[in-house]
């Protein structure tokens, strides 16, 4: 390798010059036995991913952490990059932020005090396989155990690590029948694994299952294909999610070296159908935890017509607090960022708390004092300014009886 500083100590003295990689080119490099037909195919990447360290080892020069890391993790957690990711990771920076997404470090073999197998606690509420019910009125439906890319930060590990769930048809059917049976439930999210793994005809048959459910509003998918296999999102894809709107993707950007032209494409050929994107980007240490990058990010989604709409801390998953950061940092750069870029471009801060109490956000506090007559607060630019309090405070909504009665008739 070109430069491998220690992996807990910031590198010291002139760095070399890292010009990003050509991902043509290092297509080109990496695979030159694939067609252009083959590497659109979605499913050609899928049968040519990378699964362990030999494969890996003969596409890119390992480091030695790296090396350990995929030996000492091999048992924990599945291994998986397309090889479409590969083309965008840099080949002479171990930092690359892609490159840490999808390439284990030693460190994540260790579990930590606190780490959990389960962080969200989400099994003491799935009622059969498929289904995750915590919250009042929306539902999570696990539809597969499988991802194109295995992000080391995954949160549902102990899923998708594959064999500890049965995510069959039959388990899908009991889910959509748990659905059904429950008519508080307005809102799904499809997640996993990522559901766009699924052939068009078998996300069909769960989408149509949902839509004939009364009681379902909303649908959301959660899905990292237009970042780590954008040739998925095909017209015909577009078009079927259009078919069942209101239907929402929500997809997950973390670095802007992953805004590529395909993946920009696909983003938009989704949108330019009718399918709303939004992007939820998980704070990395090391990889995305500074205030200049989540704001290259989120300009470059919201030019692609996505929604910047959570920046999570990282879940306290089991091998992964290597790649955690403060809580202070992700209120210092909601700080930084608050002021100096549009409001479409902040978003919101969310801590899903250990052992499933849910998500809580987080913002700086910008209030220095308080009374009856006003509230005084800080702006971005560290100035005072008076809010005058109402004297009036009555906040009953005198319509509301009537407005009630009407939608209850």
């Amino acid at each position: 390798m070109a430069f491998e500083p220690p992996d807990e100590e910031a590198p010291r003295g002139p760095l070399p010059v890292v010009r990003p990689a050509d991902p043509s080119a290092r297509r080109a490099e990496l695979f030159p036995q694939a067609s252009d037909a083959e590497w659109n195919d979605w499913r050609w990447p899928q049968r040519h991913a990378a699964r362990d360290a030999a494969s890996l080892s003969r596409l890119l020069p390992l480091t030695d952490d790296e090396r350990a890391g995929l030996d000492e993790t091999a048992k924990v957690f599945r291994v998986g990059v397309s090889p479409y990711y590969l083309t965008l990771i840099d080949p002479s920076h171990p930092y690359c932020p892609v490159r840490m997404q999808a390439i284990p470090r030693r460190a994540e073999a260790e579990v930590r005090p606190g780490e959990l197998e389960d962080p969200l606690g989400e099994d003491p509420h799935r009622p059969v396989e498929a289904i995750v019910h915590k919250y009042p009125d929306r539902v999570l439906l696990l539809a597969t155990d499988t991802c194109s890319v295995y992000c080391r930060h995954c949160t549902r590990r102990r899923i998708t690590k594959g064999g500890a769930s049965e995510l069959t048809k039959t388990q899908l059917q009991l889910g959509l029948d748990y659905i059904a049976s429950h008519p508080e439930v307005r809102d799904v999210l499809i997640s996993g694994g990522d559901p766009l793994i699924l052939s068009d005809e078998r996300l069909e048959q769960v989408l149509r299952g949902l839509r004939a459910i009364p009681h379902v509003e909303i649908i959301r998918i959660g899905t990292r294909a237009p970042v780590t296999l954008p040739m998925r999102v095909t017209p015909a894809l577009a078009q079927l999610l259009r078919r069942y709107a209101p239907l929402y993707v929500v997809t997950h950007f973390n670095h802007g070296k992953e805004v590529t032209p395909e993946a920009r494409a696909a983003c938009e050929l989704l949108v330019d159908h009718g399918v709303p994107v939004e992007n939820q980007a998980v704070l990395m240490r090391r990889l995305n935890s500074d205030a200049r990058i989540i704001k290259e990010l989120n300009h470059a989604c919201l030019t692609m017509r996505v929604r910047p709409y959570y920046l999570h801390q990282m879940d306290v998953a089991e091998g992964c607090e290597h790649l955690r950061t403060p809580i202070e940092k992700g209120v210092e750069i909601l700080r930084e960022l608050r002021g100096f870029t549009s409001g479409l471009a902040v978003p919101h801060l969310a801590v899903d708390l250990p052992g499933g109490g849910g998500k809580v956000t987080l913002q700086p506090d910008y209030v220095v004092e308080k009374s009856a007559s006003e509230t005084v607060f800080r702006n971005y630019r560290g100035e005072r300014y008076a809010y005058p309090e109402p004297t009036e405070t009555d906040c009953t909504c005198p319509y509301e009886e009537v407005w009630q009665r009407r939608a209850h008739a």
